[in-house]
């Protein structure tokens, strides 16, 4: 009985040491990242607090992964309102190139990132925890990521509100999001795109929370490392 006792504890003992060791190693993995998808929202549907509640929850998110030395950026367009010009989300984000929590580079710059050179996908699009978002397939699906966005990462023109009112209400409007694993709802549909996808669509309208959920979402974001 002795022994047994002893040999749980040594294993224990190896177990903790092999995990003090793989933590540094996976910390400083984080440290280098440069791109992720957030593995929640605030929970507030599309009221993200303007960019600039869009960026912070960017940054407390890399900050929690030992990242949060960087300039991040919230991939999302915004549109002209009360006399404030468009914003376009292929400007918020620096040159690139940007790279997973496990070191997959997704693109090496701007032009790249939104051509179909690019290599975002379900296996590289992951979480500041350097883990894998359920998306088309999975339960819950959560593949939806808000963006506001046309294909070429710039802002809708035009009276059609495709951002909640620039990321400010959960009531009204629509959000434009993209799908990070290129799937639509069917099997035989066309490859969807990363950040123009469909407006966002639901029983309260489209910008709460439900209503993300509703057409396969959560809140999410794309974060970009800006320096």
């Amino acid at each position: 009985m002795i022994r047994i006792k002893r040999s749980v504890t040594i294993s224990a003992l190896a177990a903790a040491s092999l995990a003090c060791l793989a933590a540094p190693a996976v910390q400083a993995q984080s440290a280098d990242m440069t791109f992720f998808v957030t593995s929640n929202g605030p929970g507030k549907g599309a009221d993200l607090g303007g960019l600039e509640g869009a960026d912070a929850q960017c940054a407390r998110l890399a900050q929690t992964a030992g990242a949060g030395a960087k300039t991040w950026r919230a991939y999302l367009s915004t549109q002209a309102a009360d006399g404030k010009p468009a914003v376009n989300a292929r400007d918020r984000i620096g040159k690139g190139p940007w790279q997973n929590a496990k070191g997959a580079v997704i693109a090496k710059d701007v032009a790249e990132l939104h051509g179909p050179a690019n290599n975002l996908t379900k296996q590289t699009a992951l979480s500041e925890k350097g883990e894998g978002i359920n998306g088309m397939g999975d339960q819950p699906n959560r593949h939806d990521v808000l963006t506001g966005s046309q294909p070429d990462g710039t802002a809708f023109a035009g009276p059609d509100d495709r951002t909640c009112k620039n990321w400010t209400s959960s009531t009204q409007g629509t959000a434009m999001v993209g799908h990070f694993d290129r799937r639509g709802l069917r099997d035989d549909e066309p490859s969807k795109s990363w950040n123009s996808s469909h407006p966002s669509r639901g029983p309260d309208g489209g910008c709460s929370q439900a209503d993300l959920k509703s057409t396969g979402g959560d809140g999410l974001l794309y974060c970009f490392a800006a320096n």
